[in-house]
């Protein structure tokens, strides 16, 4: 037995060790587990630095999750797209596969918790099923196994299953979503990394959401599928007392660019049953961008997404720094509130074909201009002074949002913005 299969058997997950560890009511504990049990490797439960910090608000069960279940069982719709067991088909030209129901780390968050422990949720009977899927599917060239964790297969039978897919021409990338490299890192060994090798080009999607989980272990273990040619991004929840705060996903940031690990996704948490407790709002992620943008390499700046619930996919979200655009000029704004416009191009050869692709609506002047001065002003409050004095909607003056610079009256005459009636 390897020392990762030891830790897994050594998890706390048991009503009596929730009591014992973690001083939970033993009613609530009980009632906790019927909901979905817990598993917490030795490992991750080091991390922890004090009761209630961001590591144990991830692992620890916790009584608020019995008050959540007004949520959806599946809010992303994950069943409703699975053409056959363990595969959901939702974008074009890839696949999910799950090929596990085990994870090293039971998250509390978790928008799968109601496959994710049970193995006749998630069975390896059904891979068959899922191979003759994507064989049959050529419009499919890229296939992510999760589950529940990949890496919680063995080798030899994480190995059957890339074989197989690679024996299917259409297949070019492969994906695997997992945490271990966060939460049980000693599961990424050199025998592990000699065999994903054999495979390329494989891609690897991690999960830290806190700068305390990187560890000299896991830096490791990042290093050692980086240097094996597996390129790593992460994926970062947003959650309410954990990494919801610019600072401290700054930092998480940057720790992961050391070790190799690319900024992929900051998810809105999704509206999972038992989960509606970590949830932030939107406008908490939107400042989270607007302070790594420009503020920091674009290199560590992820993509701040919805995953839209009802299987509407990831929708990306971003601060507004678009302020008009037409068929003559793009209005935009810096990171820093200064106003710059922008020469759209016409295509000279086929401006009717350009003309029937974009849409111009009617648009006050003044009020972007006054929206620009409000943004871009010298002082106090979100809007300036008062939402309709000299701020957002006023007279273009005003005390703008983080704003340095005061806009001067001729920078926004030379902004020159048309009323323009609907183009058909």
């Amino acid at each position: 037995m390897e020392l990762w299969q030891q830790m897994i058997r050594d998890s706390v997950h048991t009503v009596d060790q929730l009591v014992e560890k973690f001083a939970i009511d033993r009613k609530v504990a009980e009632d906790l587990d019927e909901f979905f049990q817990a598993r917490i490797n030795p490992y991750y439960l080091s991390l922890i630095r004090y009761p209630g910090d961001p590591i144990w608000m991830q692992c620890v069960p916790n009584k608020l999750e019995l008050e959540d279940l007004d949520a959806e069982e599946d809010p992303l719709m994950e069943d409703a797209m699975s053409p056959v067991p363990n595969i959901t088909h939702r974008y074009p030209d890839r696949a999910l596969f799950l090929v596990t129901s085990q994870c090293g780390l039971y998250c509390r968050f978790c928008t799968r918790k109601r496959k994710v422990g049970d193995y006749e949720k998630i069975s390896m009977k059904n891979l068959e099923s899922a191979f003759r899927y994507l064989e049959q599917h050529t419009e499919i060239r890229d296939v992510i196994l999760s589950g529940g964790d990949p890496l919680m297969l063995t080798d030899a039978m994480l190995e059957k299953i890339l074989k197989r897919l690679r024996s299917i021409p259409h297949l070019e990338i492969i994906r695997l979503g997992s945490k271990m490299p966060c939460v049980l890192p000693h599961r990424i060994t050199p025998q592990l990394c000699n065999m994903l090798k054999k495979y390329h080009p494989i891609y690897l999607n991690t999960h830290f959401n806190h700068p305390w989980e990187i560890t000299p272990e896991s830096s490791k273990a990042c290093t050692m599928l980086a240097d094996a040619g597996v390129p790593v991004g992460n994926q970062m929840v947003l959650m309410k007392g954990v990494n919801d705060d610019p600072a401290v996903v700054k930092e998480l940031m940057h720790r992961l660019l050391r070790i190799r690990v690319r900024p992929y996704y900051m998810y809105m948490a999704d509206e999972t049953k038992g989960a509606n407790h970590f949830r932030t709002s939107v406008e908490t992620g939107i400042n989270i961008i607007e302070n790594l943008r420009g503020h920091t390499s674009g290199l560590a700046i992820p993509h701040f997404v919805i995953d839209a619930p009802g299987g509407g996919g990831k929708i990306p979200l971003l601060p507004n720094y678009v302020l008009h655009y037409d068929e003559e000029k793009i209005v935009l704004r810096n990171f820093q509130h200064k106003i710059f416009s922008y020469n759209n191009y016409v295509d000279k050869n086929n401006p009717g074909k350009q003309n029937k692709q974009r849409t111009a609506v009617k648009i006050n002047t003044a009020e972007i201009a006054a929206k620009a001065a409000g943004e871009n002003g010298n002082g106090n409050g979100h809007n300036g002074n008062g939402t309709n004095g000299n701020g957002k909607n006023g007279n273009g003056n005003g005390n703008g949002k983080n704003g340095k610079t005061k806009i001067k009256e001729t920078d926004i005459k030379k902004i020159k913005i048309p009323i323009l009636e609907d183009v058909n």
